[in-house]
């Protein structure tokens, strides 16, 4: 920067780059709507998919596009807005991912064209408000909504149509229906409204088995081995102790040392030791225990005795698998033994060690009511197991958002083609260049009908003029069923279905961040610089200046 007296006046420090006004707004659409297009081809039933593969060689192959938009690293400050849409879409629903970033995209693309016809980027974003609050209040009065305990049809409807564009496709009436099985196992009523914890469905990949073979567990499977192999590796109608304290002799937390001189005293206090383990091993069959599981250790010696009184036990189970297994059996943990009871105890119809592959697992399983489940994905390979417990994932987010929420959408792009009517109309509200901003929006909506007609390769034009036709006269759930030949029809009856809040979501994502990317109009970005060179040269290098010039007789002034 100079001055009036044209003497330059240095500000930002050196390498510091900086771009203002229309360029900078121009960077940062293009880097925003680059990362859009990158997982466009991804979205619907008849989306692709993309081979990501790192530094070390790891290969990735998925179409989820939160997933996806992780693995790339993305350098530009606008593009990293786009991945935290996803990001928050994911945390949020766990489902809608994509269709969040390509409204984004597409949102940003129309506010460029805007801000080339001169239009301020104040009046794009007050435009941009009203037309996504409108947007929601659509979307409230268009929802349908459903008993969750009554209306399970509907909610495999809902699963299924989530995992439509996902690799499992082949096997999505099993896990659909094992999404819909699992969170309504785990779900908590309270005074009619439902809460679900994903935390307490575990899912385990094992690969070797098709995936047709994926099931599900009433109860929990722990990665560890029954502890002694004389103890039964099947315990029907179990009694199940949950402990967290080591069947052991405490050890002191300071060093001592005992001197022994008479060998009877050695045999004493061996014996002693053994006394305490028995008083322990009978404190827990006079509770009335079957099966022991302790999150800290078993003593050899106590294992020996538990075996004897046919007593199941595995150690060092990991504490969330502990909390799980007091949902799924009733049972308390108990923390200290002298004061466990019998109705700390949980209950379950089978325990046993089962081998799979290569590992020994226990199975805790036919509780009466588990509040917590399990559920093994079985692959052909590890690609497959990944990718089939994402689309997992997802189809019970979708599950898990319905039935909280127990409203829904129609899906096939009907929504969008809806919103983008009614904003269209809603936008002769305003009198000044906001309607344009508010149109935009509108027609940014379209976005995904139009790319999941040009994923099936379908003429998008054709689609988009009998999605409007249909809405024109009120049929808001007309959408593209690609299970048709790629028609047009009710998506209610066509069972393509999705949460409200998916939607809701991914429109209110879409929106904040691309007001916030159109607001910016000067990025600076500073760039770090090298240490600094220490005194008298670098190390190693050349010595500092000598009086009368270099050592060896070279003279001043030669270099």
């Amino acid at each position: 920067m100079y001055s009036q007296g044209q003497v330059p006046v240095i500000i930002l420090k050196e390498g510091t780059e900086r771009s203002k006004g229309r360029d900078a707004q121009r960077n940062n659409i293009m880097a925003a709507t680059v990362v859009a297009d990158t997982i466009k081809s991804t979205l619907g039933p008849k989306g692709m998919d993309k081979m990501m593969v790192d530094s070390l060689g790891d290969i990735l192959i998925s179409n989820d596009g939160a997933t996806l938009l992780d693995e790339i690293d993305v350098q530009h400050p606008a593009a990293k807005m786009i991945v935290q849409v996803a990001k928050a879409q994911d945390q949020e629903t766990g489902d809608g991912t994509t269709s969040s970033v390509i409204i984004a995209g597409e949102l940003l693309k129309k506010g460029g064209e805007l801000l080339d016809k001169k239009i301020h980027a104040s009046l794009i974003v007050e435009g941009y408000k009203a037309a996504s609050m409108k947007a929601q209040e659509i979307i409230e009065s268009h929802a349908r909504t459903l008993n969750p305990t009554e209306d399970d049809k509907l909610l495999f409807q809902i699963a299924e149509t989530s995992l439509h564009s996902k690799a499992v496709h082949a096997a999505k009436e099993i896990i659909a229906q094992i999404a819909v099985d699992s969170v309504k196992q785990v779900a908590d009523e309270t005074n009619g409204s439902f809460t679900v914890d994903l935390d307490n469905i575990k899912i385990l990949q094992k690969t070797g088995k098709n995936l047709r073979e994926t099931k599900l567990i009433e109860g929990v499977i722990i990665d560890k081995e029954v502890v002694h192999t004389a103890m039964a590796k099947n315990v029907k109608n179990a009694k199940v102790l949950l402990l967290n304290q080591n069947i052991e002799v405490q050890k002191g937390e300071w060093d001592r040392e005992i001197r022994i001189n008479d060998p009877l005293e050695m045999k004493s206090f061996l014996d002693n030791e053994e006394q305490i383990l028995k008083d322990m091993v009978d404190q827990i069959a006079e509770v009335g225990a079957t099966v022991v599981v302790a999150q800290k250790g078993i003593d050899d010696m106590a294992q020996y005795f538990m075996a004897k009184k046919n007593i199941m036990a595995i150690r060092r189970v990991k504490k969330s698998d502990m909390e799980k297994l007091a949902r799924a059996t009733g049972g308390k943990i108990v923390t200290n033994l002298k004061d466990a009871k019998k109705d700390d105890l949980g209950d379950a119809g089978l325990v046993k060690e089962v081998k799979i592959g290569d590992e020994d697992h226990v199975f805790v399983q036919e509780c009466k009511n588990p509040k917590s489940v399990s559920i093994i994905i079985y692959g052909a390979t590890k690609y497959v197991t990944d990718e089939a417990e994402r689309a997992l994932h997802d189809a019970l987010c979708v599950v898990r958002n319905v039935v909280e929420d127990k409203t829904y959408l129609p899906g096939g792009g009907a929504t969008f083609t809806e919103l983008s009517l009614r904003l269209d109309e809603y936008a002769d509200v305003f009198k000044d260049k906001r309607q344009l901003a508010v149109k935009a929006f509108a027609e940014a909506l379209l976005a995904i009908p139009i790319t999941l007609a040009e994923n099936a390769g379908i003429d998008p034009l054709d689609i988009l003029n009998e999605l409007r036709s249909a809405h024109a006269v009120e049929n808001i759930s007309a959408g593209l069923n690609l299970f048709k030949n790629g028609k047009i029809g009710d998506m209610f009856k066509a069972g393509i279905i999705e949460p409200h809040r998916v939607v809701a979501q991914a429109i209110k994502s879409a929106s904040e961040s691309t007001i916030m990317i159109l607001r910016i109009d000067d990025v600076i970005i500073a760039r770090s610089s090298g240490p600094a060179m220490p005194p008298g040269g670098m190390p190693g290098g050349m010595p500092g200046g000598m009086p009368g010039g270099m050592p060896g007789g070279m003279p001043p002034g030669m270099m």
